[in-house]
């Protein structure tokens, strides 16, 4: 698979980040659509496999895979690139691949929850931001938690269709969605480093869906007007 079929699969099967990572400087978009097509890897192995087990058995195949195995895929190719140039820490991506661990089961309660966000989209933006140029650890650390938010309204966004699959990633320990939104208001309001705007960009479709949700409209399809405000965004350069 070259480089353009990584970014058709990506353009297809992320949308949101796919259009956030047009704005990225052109010498780093590719870095980023590699990690957006390894984050889609890793979203697959519980969507694909029919029991939990055969989750495990897939993430420790990305595992070995950044660890150095010899693993045949183009994804992991270019992963191998990437670490070879020093444009991702590998630990970040051993971790990334450990939190999606947490799909292999229903998710207990809001902690468990939130821990899982923050290991998932919350650490994605954190390394996106990171092949951006961004090294401050507060710089990271405001994409962390302005991931970890867009995270939350996009599966509650996401939900009901995961339902009609039979999967929930929702705590099941009955929080409300409404709880959920409060806790990522604050989140998606965090203003990221200048540098990383192209890995904040979905921050801006999350504030849209929030504020949908919050007036009782529920989710819908992305339509063009979202497009626009990612793109004015982009544009203007901040979210």
């Amino acid at each position: 698979m070259t480089t353009v079929s990584l970014t058709s699969l990506v353009r297809r099967a992320d949308p949101d980040r796919f259009l956030g990572a047009i704005f990225a400087p052109a010498t780093l978009r590719e870095d980023l659509i590699v990690l957006y097509a390894f984050n889609h890897e890793l979203a697959r192995a519980r969507e694909v496999a029919s029991n939990p087990a055969l989750t495990l058995i897939r993430l420790q195949w990305w595992r070995e895979a950044v660890d150095g195995f010899d693993k045949k895929h183009p994804v992991a190719d270019a992963l191998r690139g990437m670490l070879a140039r020093g444009a991702v820490d590998q630990k970040e991506l051993i971790a990334l691949v450990d939190a999606r661990e947490a799909e292999a089961e229903p998710i207990s309660d809001v902690a468990a929850f939130l821990g899982y966000v923050r290991g998932t989209a919350g650490r994605l933006m954190r390394i996106a931001g990171g092949i951006l140029g961004v090294q401050d650890q507060a710089g990271l650390a405001t994409l962390e938690d302005l991931g970890t938010g867009t995270g939350i309204v996009f599966l509650i966004r996401a939900a009901p269709t995961l339902r009609n699959f039979g999967r929930d990633l929702l705590p099941q320990d009955g929080t409300t969605t409404r709880r959920l939104m409060e806790l990522a208001y604050p989140l998606i309001a965090e203003k990221p480093p200048a540098k990383a705007l192209a890995a904040a960009l979905p921050a801006v479709l999350a504030r849209r869906d929030w504020a949908r949700l919050q007036h009782g409209t529920g989710p819908r399809p992305r339509g063009l007007t979202d497009r626009l405000a990612v793109i004015a965004a982009g544009l203007r350069g901040s979210l």
